[in-house]
């Protein structure tokens, strides 16, 4: 079977059971894996990026390819029979914002990452039926920049006064396996399924060459771990907020969650406070926890509404999310609008990032060093290149600038570079300049 036709056949059968899932939304599916077959697992292992890191094994995705039918098979007969047995899971610990903190991430293997593809490509249909309109991450055709979008549009036309943030501490590693375990239940009782993701929660962890088994928590890194963590919040945050908490609130509310990043807008602060009040102990219910210093109430209405009266003259503040900072500042006309501009955290990591790559590659090639800059520059500028950020970027683009000058000044060379020498080589070497890919005023409402 070709690329094309496994990749439509795949397609369609998505298209059934998202039918199926949609039409009958209490449903349990107790039948999925007679879709899994060799070419279901083929077009799972061309959808695994290439350059993948390696498990505990080693073996990278292409070694994995050199004889990928009979490894398929065999993977489908040890899944399908119950015989496979989950590898660990290699951890490395990667640096926060904060530069105290770190985030564990997991790296499985190619061949559990190809299997847990295929499971995701049969869940996916299911749960995308149930998800929440207001849950963007990790989810297929939806976007941070759609969930930035959204909180504009609705703090801009709604009067939000109050902005709810909420930081949940190492989410993923805390998640209660068994409360997971009760989620799937409602929907997903596929005995093959089922035993391959208990098998995957069950996994141990391979790190500083010790394994270890965690009790809670699904790794970051794995495939399916994504499509588990959103399960776990739908019923946590997204089906409480819904059911529960909006039918309660006296003026108008939003959640707007990406992952394990969430915030609530309300136009009452009465409604805030209630909400923040139960907040701690419905997360706690199920295994979680909120960073009391970062989960905090913040006014956020309109300046002009500062000369008002109390309850509602507050001076806005500001919040963070996904990378930016939103904040109330006046346009061109003299209206007062909501911007956004790159957190300072984040423009800091990244000029530290491009520092570290320079003083490693300061003997490269001029010209290698001005491609992989310019691609860095216009990955940066892919993402916080939204409207009202375009300073945010300019300081990022002058500061990538003056970062490459300073390693090239110390490759020996006896005249240094001097600001005259390297404003010619930037004429003659291209650094993309700073632009707006995502307008605001394009977005859908």
């Amino acid at each position: 079977m070709k690329d094309t036709q496994r990749s439509e056949y795949v397609f369609t059968v998505q298209q059934r059971i998202a039918e199926l899932a949609w039409k009958r939304p209490e449903e349990c599916f107790t039948a999925l894996n007679h879709y899994l077959t060799v070419d279901w697992l083929k077009v799972a292992y061309e959808r695994v990026k290439p350059d993948s890191a390696p498990g505990v094994d080693g073996q990278i995705w292409a070694e994995y390819g050199k004889n990928l039918d009979e490894n398929l098979r065999d993977l489908l007969k040890r899944a399908k029979s119950g015989s496979y047995t989950a590898p660990p899971v290699k951890r490395v610990h990667i640096p926060k914002g904060d530069g105290q903190e770190t985030r564990a991430i997991g790296m499985p293997t190619i061949e559990d990452k190809v299997l847990q593809r295929a499971i995701v490509m049969l869940l996916e249909p299911i749960y995308e039926q149930d998800f929440k309109f207001f849950s963007y991450g990790f989810r297929p055709g939806r976007s941070a920049h759609e969930a930035l979008s959204c909180i504009w549009n609705q703090c801009t036309r709604w009067g939000i006064r109050w902005i709810l943030e909420v930081d949940i501490r190492k989410y993923f590693d805390t998640i209660n396996k068994t409360c997971l375990r009760q989620f799937l239940d409602r929907r997903v009782r596929d005995g093959v399924v089922r035993r391959l993701i208990g098998k995957w929660l069950a996994a141990g962890v391979w790190e500083k060459g010790q394994l270890s088994y965690p009790e809670d928590g699904t790794p970051q890194g794995g495939v399916v771990s994504p499509l588990l963590s959103n399960v776990y919040l739908h019923e946590v945050m997204d089906c409480w907020y819904e059911q529960e908490v909006k039918p309660r609130m006296k003026g108008k509310t939003f959640l707007v969650r990406f992952a394990d990043d969430l915030i609530l807008g309300f136009e009452n602060k009465e409604d805030a406070e209630k909400v923040y009040r139960v907040l701690f102990k419905r997360f706690e219910k199920y295994g979680l926890s909120l960073h009391p210093e970062k989960t905090r109430l913040v006014p956020f209405g309109r300046p002009e509404e500062a000369t008002e009266p109390k309850p509602h003259g507050h001076k806005p503040g500001t919040f963070d999310f996904l990378g930016f900072t939103h904040y109330w500042a006046k346009n061109r006309k003299g209206q007062w609008i909501i911007r956004r501009k790159t957190m300072h955290k984040r423009l800091t990591r990244g000029l530290k990032a491009i520092s570290q790559w320079c003083r490693k590659n300061r003997h490269e090639p001029m010209r290698t060093q001005t491609e992989v800059l310019g691609r860095k520059l216009k990955g940066h500028f892919g993402y916080y290149g939204i409207t009202g950020n375009f300073a945010s970027l300019q300081r990022f683009r002058e500061g990538v600038i003056r970062i490459w000058r300073k390693w090239l000044a110390r490759r020996g060379d006896p005249q240094g570079m001097p600001w005259a020498r390297m404003n010619r080589l930037l004429q003659f070497f291209y650094i993309p300049e700073a632009r707006v890919v995502h307008s605001i005023y394009a977005a859908k409402p």
